[in-house]
């Protein structure tokens, strides 16, 4: 399938030999799926790192955080209750654990491409019981001078939506998980509507129902109701299998546009865009038919796991989009659009 993305020339524009480890003893495996925004004149990411031990023959080993640090474990990758096959999540006398562990860390440029980590601003870590396994794939909201963090807190609990906000990226309030396990791909819109805060987000249902994308209201930004299902995945689509909002929806003359995640049933993820109405969010006008963006490129079809791109940050100059993203959960790189190609994309329901 074709797709309209200009994907930079300089891509990846981040690989993992690009920073540091958090600690002694850990090796970053992954950078993947930026938060964007733009501070004191200059572009920022807050790329999920993805770490592990440094494997040894014949031993899976990862990291779970607990209330004194990170705790190693390391199991036989030959022992009769271990289940290895997914790279990303493991199975271990029947219980599940994460592979590696995310945090988040701010990189920021003045062109846009090249990406140094500033001194002076700290790792976002897991902390507390419902992050133990870390946090991961952050969208941010610039709403009345505050950014809003919405990111994946993972944890035997469950995978659920938590939330953090700042005005300096140097001090940060918690306000804990604001959507329970099992949620994720929280999205907050950067201004209300009608004097209601609004966000996207994924409850996940393995039995009935499906992965679809659903539409919040709030009083605060904090407190969150009035839940509705309004995206689903297409049957014999490329996104059969889940959907997934991006970062907040852009606000246009045709209505609030977003730009959103699907993968089918090979786990093949692509790029797509929905189309809300703008004094009423819960009403979807148009979607796109086809993909606005497949994995093509080889940095995109291989790496830690293959066949992704996967954006949840992007940065708005008049008509032209720049969606950061991650590609085969191990890069990261950008890709300009057309907002005006996109909205000519969609077809109206």
């Amino acid at each position: 399938m074709p797709d309209i993305a200009r994907r930079f020339p300089e891509n990846p524009i981040l690989c993992p030999k690009d920073l540091n480890s958090s600690r002694a003893g850990l090796e970053i495996v992954c950078l993947l799926n930026p938060g964007v925004f733009t501070f004191q004149n200059k572009t920022w990411l807050l790329i999920r790192v993805a770490e592990r031990p440094e494997q040894k023959q014949g031993i899976i080993s990862f990291p779970v955080l607990k209330d004194n640090g990170i705790e190693i474990i390391a199991i036989a990758e030959n022992h009769p209750d271990l289940d290895a096959g997914d790279p990303r999540v493991i199975n271990y006398k029947g219980a599940d654990y994460l592979t590696t562990l995310s945090h988040l860390r701010l990189v920021c440029s003045d062109d846009g491409v090249h990406f140094y980590q500033p001194a002076g601003y700290p790792l976002v870590q897991g902390e507390g019981e419902d992050e133990t396994f870390g946090i991961e794939d952050c969208r941010v909201s610039l709403i009345d001078n505050t950014y809003y963090l919405t990111f994946t807190s993972v944890s035997a609990h469950g995978v659920g939506v938590g939330l953090r906000t700042t005005k300096d990226w140097k001090r940060f309030e918690k306000h804990g998980m604001i959507i329970p396990p099992h949620n994720k791909d929280c999205a907050i819109f950067e201004e209300c509507v009608n004097g209601k805060f609004y966000a996207l987000h994924r409850p996940s249902s393995v039995a009935l129902g499906g992965n679809y994308i659903w539409l919040a209201e709030s009083p605060d930004g904090i407190h969150w109701g009035k839940h509705k299902c309004i995206v689903k995945t297409r049957p014999n689509h490329w996104d059969s299998a889940r959907v997934g909002a991006g970062a907040a929806p852009l606000k246009t003359a045709e209505g609030w546009l977003e730009i959103y995640h699907g993968a089918n049933e090979k786990h093949q993820y692509c790029l797509g865009a929905f189309l809300m109405d703008l004094n009423d969010p819960s009403k979807v006008l148009a979607r796109t038919e086809e993909p606005i963006m497949v994995p093509t490129a080889d940095y995109e079809l291989h790496g830690f796991f293959g066949e992704v791109v996967f954006t949840n940050g992007h940065i708005v100059n008049g008509d032209e989009l720049t969606i950061y993203y991650g590609a085969a959960d191990e890069f990261v790189c950008g890709a300009k659009f057309s907002i005006q190609e996109i909205l000519s994309t969609l077809k109206y329901v």
